[in-house]
């Protein structure tokens, strides 16, 4: 199998897109931030602010700019991205998804915004705990382009 972001020298280069149908596509990823249950229960009094919003709204943010952090994916027209935070007894559980009318998919911006949102809980958290663990990022499924839809089992 031949990886599309290596040339034939084995150099890296962005893959052309050009020629490719614009689609609907999307992606939802997955992120756990896995904490103490005393930095759980401190969540609502965080003297930085809400937490899982500022996350939320850091995680939207990061879908609209992974181009910028990862070399080789396309900048793409982002036409939603959206983050579910819930809270549960060991951490906290992110699930993002994004979408798009394009060439290629958007699993790179969802994968971006769910972590890049446990990033930032654990940002406002570390104070309580520097043992604080981002766990299980993951694409969960991702629907669109010559390749179809794909749903982890």
């Amino acid at each position: 199998m031949k990886l599309s972001h290596y040339d034939d020298a084995g150099e890296a280069q962005m893959v052309d897109v050009s020629a490719k149908a614009v689609t609907k596509r999307t992606a939802r990823a997955h992120a756990f931030v896995k904490m103490s249950a005393a930095v759980v229960a401190g969540l609502n009094s965080n003297p930085k602010g809400d937490p899982l919003e500022v996350a939320r709204i850091a995680g939207i943010m990061a879908a609209k700019r992974t181009a910028e952090l990862i070399p080789m994916c396309h900048p793409l027209p982002v036409s939603h991205a959206g983050l579910t935070i819930t809270v549960e007894a060991g951490g906290v559980r992110i699930e993002s998804t994004a979408s798009t009318a394009g060439p290629t998919g958007v699993e790179m911006e969802a994968l971006t915004a769910a972590a890049v949102a446990a990033l930032t809980v654990y940002d406002m958290t570390k104070a309580l705990d520097k043992g604080i663990e981002i766990q299980d990022v993951y694409l969960i499924e991702k629907t669109g382009g010559k390749s179809g839809g794909y749903r982890r089992p």
